[in-house]
């Protein structure tokens, strides 16, 4: 245990701390003489045991006040933590719907190109017939004409 020499409202106390404590406990008797000593300069001397419980209720004020402002930013916190999971599941559930929707794009543009390539073939099967039988007519035209 550490021995540390504080100063309140003018007087010196020892107080004890753990080891490695000792600057926490002046920074925090600091803060608390100037709570004591503006009260005492605003109210002027009520008593020191007055002006005692009143820093002591002011302290406290603050800690509740701190306090609540803690469980409030937890509590939206944790708000914020679940519209993320929200957004996070939506993200999931998008990106599962594009993929199936890629997956179905391919296939039809499979199924499109097997069309193509079946049209073309029938184009050129179309186109080859055509040219045959032009062919017949022109050598029939060409030997009835000889003919006659």
């Amino acid at each position: 245990m550490a021995n540390v020499n504080i100063k309140f409202n003018g007087k010196e106390f020892l107080l004890s701390c753990d080891d490695g404590q000792e600057e926490h406990l002046e920074e925090l008797s600091i803060y608390l003489n100037n709570k004591f000593n503006d009260l005492k300069n605003s109210l002027g001397n009520i008593g020191e045991n007055k002006l005692l419980l009143i820093t002591s209720i002011k302290i406290m004020d603050e800690y509740f006040e701190t306090k609540k402002k803690i469980n409030e930013q937890k509590n939206e916190f944790v708000k914020i933590t679940e519209r993320f999971k929200e957004l996070k599941s939506l993200v999931f559930e998008y990106k599962d719907e594009k993929e199936k929707e890629i997956i179905k794009l391919k296939e039809d543009q499979e199924k499109f190109k097997t069309e193509i390539d079946t049209q073309k073939i029938n184009y050129e099967n179309l186109v080859d017939k055509a040219t045959f039988e032009i062919e017949n007519f022109i050598k029939k035209y060409e030997i009835d004409t000889k003919v006659q």
